[in-house]
């Protein structure tokens, strides 16, 4: 199995398959227990307010959600390995029985994202952790027969995307250990940690090992050199020999995922080379040559597993944000079943090693992320874990409705809209317009979270827009807001704000806009812009300064972003970027503005906010900050995410909803 960290900002995509797990960092986790009863200490609140007492009672059912994460099967026993919080952060946890007691194996005071265990034995499971949200991982072994801890990695640099051997002797992952910029592959046999060696020293922080040959004398690598373009290379083992496997071609290709067929020659992938839409194809190794395989799909591929025996892929299908679970006779690419009852957003396929079980996280409207898993034989769909809490009715959440909107030039978006029951709160309703990250991220119908209090008890609609740029539409779509269009996007939100104009159950009149990290520059850009249609902002972890923000992202991003907004050292480029920017358009923002920042982010670092809100200020505009000392790019610990959530309802409350 194979993890990895999203390269982009903000949301990060769903996971490509059980091997290129995409781990998703939030913007604000918002899992709480219980009433906050003070500000935490590691917060620096200026010109905040300050939730009630009365709000933080009305508040605190909605802060109890327990999401869980599905990261994959023990490959003995029919026991799930998952990750959720425990106390203040995430950790890894073991289920034996549906709905059974979840073990804990991990209670560490910094949040355990992933873990896997070896293949073939279980033994031992090794874990990555990153200190105060930094995400500079780093890899460590867990014995589970004394519960001791060993550090794999160097305890600095940035240790990402794991992906077992086979026979679990070793793993391959990418490190930035040489110079702190470029991921070469690495190896390691976590049971003899000084085994720890160079694989393949490579150019440029997007490198990935997806998959080990079935004979482990190779490993398949991407190489991520943008959103819409990324390529193949097998390399060898012993000797570190790398060379493209990829076909060439004239245009942007993506490979998002691959793996090796039972002969060791042939790779399935996922790809969007001939077409918009990411397909299954079939790559000969030795001949570069590449046939498309499997159903004609009118949505693109999320991600596929092969059964251990390589008969079946399973794969999912992101048909306008929703998953479609699909699974296909990997011999003839002929469709052979398709299991119902998912009805949300799945992730994270793994097959369990009896090859009739599949694993997977399912996220809904009405339920947070649970893990589940299919029974192939019969279609059967079996849920371990409950993420609900007592005393809030999941029945009343609002699923979407999936609505349509012509933008400037003619081009269709669409987005999530979530109304408020109108029996309960009748008349046009006020509006949050949440702008998701990325920028090549997506809005899915997943669980809002403490969000349905906003919905439920304040009658606040949420529309969740999908602009151009937008991941799940195709690569088209998805370049349509690069480099010198990147203000198109703005407007497709100012066709948003047209729309509501025209539906009598939105009051359009009130609306705000919450973004983070390029969302967050996105509401500080719509503020700008349309500052008049407009009652406040909130921004969390945001870009306010194109430049500053390529400048100062950590190295190891750089040129991905570069590829993404466009290379601030080109002049041309440079003056574009300089001007679009929300910091030089701070004398328009006239609206309240909230500002959240957690000073340990690596991708968006903390000086975008703090220009942001001394340029607001002096301009005599209205802006609060709150920064957590202990957070990188977003709100991960309990505490200070509940906080966070209880601060932005005072501050719609007062600022959305007050005349």
């Amino acid at each position: 199995m194979q993890w990895m960290v999203d390269a982009g900002l903000g949301q990060a995509r769903p996971s490509m398959n059980a091997r290129l797990l995409s781990v998703w960092i939030p913007i604000a986790v918002l899992v709480g227990c219980g009433v906050v009863a003070e500000v935490p200490e590691n917060l620096v609140l200026e010109g905040v307010p300050e939730p009630t007492p009365e709000r933080r009672r009305a508040v605190a059912p909605y802060l109890q959600f327990r999401p869980f994460t599905f990261l994959e099967w023990h490959p003995r026993r029919r026991d799930v390995l998952v990750a959720t919080r425990l106390k203040e952060t995430s950790q890894l946890h073991e289920i034996r029985l549906p709905c059974g007691a979840c073990q804990p194996l991990t209670q560490r005071a910094e949040r355990v994202i992933w873990g896997s265990y070896a293949p073939v034995t279980g033994e031992p499971l090794v874990f990555s952790q990153d200190q105060g949200g930094n995400e500079f991982f780093q890899l460590y072994r867990l014995n589970a027969e004394d519960g001791a801890i060993a550090l794999l990695t160097d305890g600095s640099s940035r240790n990402t995307q794991v992906c077992w051997e086979r026979s679990g002797e070793q793993l391959a992952y990418a490190s930035t250990r040489r110079n702190g910029r470029d991921t070469d592959l690495w190896i390691l046999n976590p049971r003899r940690p000084e085994s720890n060696r160079l694989l393949a020293e490579v150019s440029g922080g997007g490198w990935s090992v997806v998959d080990w040959s079935p004979d482990g004398s190779q490993v398949v690598a991407v190489s991520l050199v943008s959103a819409t373009s990324s390529e193949l290379h097998l390399v060898e083992v012993t000797s570190g020999r790398t060379r493209r496997v990829s076909p060439a071609s004239s245009e942007p290709v993506s490979y998002t995922d691959a793996a090796f067929l039972p002969d060791g020659r042939e790779l399935l992938v996922i790809t969007d080379h001939g077409s918009d839409r990411r397909r299954l194809a079939r790559l000969n190794s030795e001949t570069g040559a590449l046939v498309r395989w499997g159903p004609e799909l009118a949505w693109g591929v999320d991600e596929f597993d092969l059964s251990s025996d390589g008969r079946v892929a399973a794969i999912l299908t992101n048909e306008d944000g929703w998953s479609v679970l699909r699974l296909i006779d990997a011999a003839t690419g002929a469709e052979m079943g398709r299991p119902r009852n998912l009805n949300g957003v799945a992730s994270g396929l793994r097959w369990h090693p009896s090859r009739r079980e599949i694993g997977m996280t399912l996220s809904s409207a009405r339920a947070p992320g649970d893990v589940v898993s299919v029974d192939t034989r019969v279609n059967g769909v079996t849920r371990w874990t409950d993420g609900a809490v007592a005393g809030v009715r999941h029945s009343r959440f609002v699923e979407p409705e999936l609505v349509r909107v012509k933008s400037f030039d003619g081009l269709m978006v669409s987005g999530l809209l979530y109304r408020p029951d109108p029996r309960r709160f009748p008349g046009p309703r006020p509006v949050v317009l949440h702008l998701h990250g990325g920028p090549e991220g997506q809005s899915r119908p997943v669980f809002l979270r403490a969000w349905n209090y906003v919905v439920q008890e304040m009658g606040v609609a949420l529309l969740y827009p999908n602009v151009r740029g937008s991941e799940g539409y195709g690569k088209r779509f998805l370049t349509l807001d690069d480099g010198l269009r990147r203000e198109d996007a703005v407007r497709d939100v100012g066709a948003f704000l047209d729309w509501m104009g025209g539906r009598s159950d939105l009051d359009s009149g009130r609306v705000a806009v919450y973004g983070g990290s390029y969302g967050g520059y996105m509401v500080l850009a719509s503020l700008a812009h349309f500052g008049e249609r407009l009652r406040c902002g909130i921004d969390v972890v945001g870009i306010s300064n194109f430049r500053t923000f390529l400048e100062n992202t950590q190295e190891y991003r750089r040129d991905l972003r570069r590829a993404e907004y466009g290379d601030e050292r080109d002049p041309t480029m440079a003056a574009f970027l300089e001007r679009i920017s929300p910091l030089n358009q701070a004398h328009r923002i006239r609206r309240p503005l909230l500002v959240v920042q957690g000073r340990n982010d690596p991708r968006v670092p903390v000086t975008e906010s703090e220009q942001m809100v001394r340029a607001i200020r002096g301009q005599g505009g209205t802006v609060g900050y709150l920064m957590a000392k202990d957070e990188g790019h977003g709100f991960t610990r309990k505490q200070n995410a509940d906080f966070l959530f209880l601060v932005m309802v005072e501050f719609l409350e007062r600022h959305l909803l007050n005349d």
